[in-house]
């Protein structure tokens, strides 16, 4: 497979590292000379300095033998560019645009067909709102993924110390939760993650990750001890576009939100347009002003500035003030591994979102979507079980799957199944497939092929 990344950016070079990885055949271009040395230096792939906007750059780069062209510069229009060029020169390649802007988002109909058709429109800012919404719908969550059109659920929770489940082996749980289906998806111990087999042991203290039936979830968790009190109270740090997405959302769901910013003229034109939601003019960490707005009675305190430090330091005044729940929004990878051990309960990235959105697209077999667990330590994959597949027609338990990889359910028609060992994959069983990070090359030859998985 052979994949064009326009953009040496931070997302441009975290997924060239991704798929050089895994023996693909990957090109990254980028003006700056500097950004594409620190490809170059510490990735095993071709780099072109010009510009994805140019079609001799793309000529050069080999489009038309690509498969994939991934356009994620910062700028949306050299992006839109990108891909018209692609269209014309190689019009089957497909063809993933970073779009932020409003003004051509609300648009994105006209970007479906004809020498415009971009496959998918990356908006990070949108995937960013919804990975908050989901991390507020469960508030013990320290992460929250959707799968088979939403039905199941991926969820992460720190093990209370009084849990039921603690010091229960995996093969037990079921005893333990009742008629909750159910698969212990993974462990974090010691910031170490576990793909567990069915003699591990739960322990105190664990991020247990949980695969479950949406409609069970409430259900699961009670039982596991695990359910905490629903979001009411919320202030968002930040009048940007992800604040103000995030206030609308709020907005509809009936909670009572303040937004604050410290530019006047922003404040006044959110006040316009958001109905019920506060807007207050001011900086996130004044510590006077927090004291006032009686952050301490909050529910949640969530800073989404385009200032990662701002948000980093806003979060923990609001902690310490006594804020029950904290997110903060990261740009720089570096910081990812700090936001938990500093006393922040959540962290989303925009520029992670936007490489698994990018993932299931380079993933060979019919991949419907792909999401990173702790970072980049696993993956999470759903995918179609073709016909010539090696997983097709064998006892899960027969199937030798490598270590560190497990079937976690499938949907067979309209059913979703959560499999035992004797389960058998049938063709057009769309599978959720969780794998340690070095496994992924294996997964994704078994999808396509009958290669055994061992």
């Amino acid at each position: 497979m052979r994949v064009i990344i326009v953009g040496a950016g931070e997302v441009g070079f975290n997924v060239a590292r991704r798929l050089s990885g895994e023996s693909k055949d990957v090109v990254v271009i980028d003006k700056n000379v500097q950004a594409l040395s620190k490809v170059s230096d510490q990735l095993d792939v071709q780099t072109i300095q010009g510009s994805g906007a140019s079609p001799e750059i793309l000529e050069k780069a080999g489009i038309s033998e690509a498969d994939i062209l991934l356009a994620v510069t910062d700028k949306d229009e050299i992006n839109l560019i990108a891909t018209f060029l692609a269209n014309r020169i190689s019009p089957d390649i497909i063809k993933l645009a970073r779009i932020r802007n409003e003004d051509y988002t609300k648009y994105s109909h006209m970007f479906s067909e004809g020498d415009l058709r971009i496959d998918t429109i990356i908006n990070p800012d949108e995937e960013v709102v919804e990975s908050i919404l989901r991390v507020m719908s469960v508030p013990g969550a320290v992460e929250i993924n959707d799968f088979v059109g939403g039905k199941v659920r991926l969820i992460g929770v720190k093990l209370p110390d009084d849990s039921p489940l603690a010091g229960v082996t995996l093969m037990n749980v079921r005893e333990h939760l009742g008629d909750v289906d159910v698969v212990i998806a993974a462990l974090v111990r010691d910031d170490r993650l576990i793909i567990p087999g069915g003699l591990d042991t739960i322990e105190k203290g664990d991020i247990v990750y949980f695969t479950c039936i949406r409609d069970q979830q409430d259900k699961l968790l009670k039982r596991a001890g695990i359910l905490s009190d629903p979001i009411r109270k919320v202030l968002i740090v930040g009048g940007g576009n992800v604040g103000f997405l995030l206030a609308q959302a709020l907005d509809k769901m009936k909670c009572h939100t303040r937004l604050l910013d410290h530019d006047p003229d922003r404040c006044a034109d959110l006040s316009e347009k958001l109905d019920s939601v506060i807007v207050l003019h001011g900086d996130g960490t004044d510590q006077d002003l927090l004291k006032e707005e009686n952050v301490g009675e909050l529910d949640m305190v969530i800073s989404v500035t385009g200032d990662e430090e701002m948000n980093i330091l806003s979060c923990l005044l609001a902690k310490n003030l006594g804020a029950r729940k904290t997110i903060t929004r990261i740009n720089n990878f570096a910081y990812i591994p700090l936001i938990q051990p500093i006393g922040i309960d959540h962290l989303v990235c925009p520029r992670l979102s936007a490489i698994n959105s990018i993932l299931h697209f380079v993933r060979q077999g019919k991949v419907i979507s792909a999401v990173s667990i702790k970072g980049e330590e696993a993956e999470a994959l759903e995918a179609i079980a073709q016909e010539n597949s090696g997983i097709v027609g064998k006892p899960i338990m027969d199937l030798n799957l490598p270590k560190g990889t497990l079937i976690l359910c499938f949907q067979r028609g309209d059913e979703v199944i959560i499999p035992s060992g004797v389960t058998v994959i049938e063709p057009n069983d769309r599978l959720l497939i969780i794998s340690t990070h070095k496994n992924i090359p294996k997964i994704e030859k078994a999808l396509t092929t009958k290669l055994e998985l061992y």
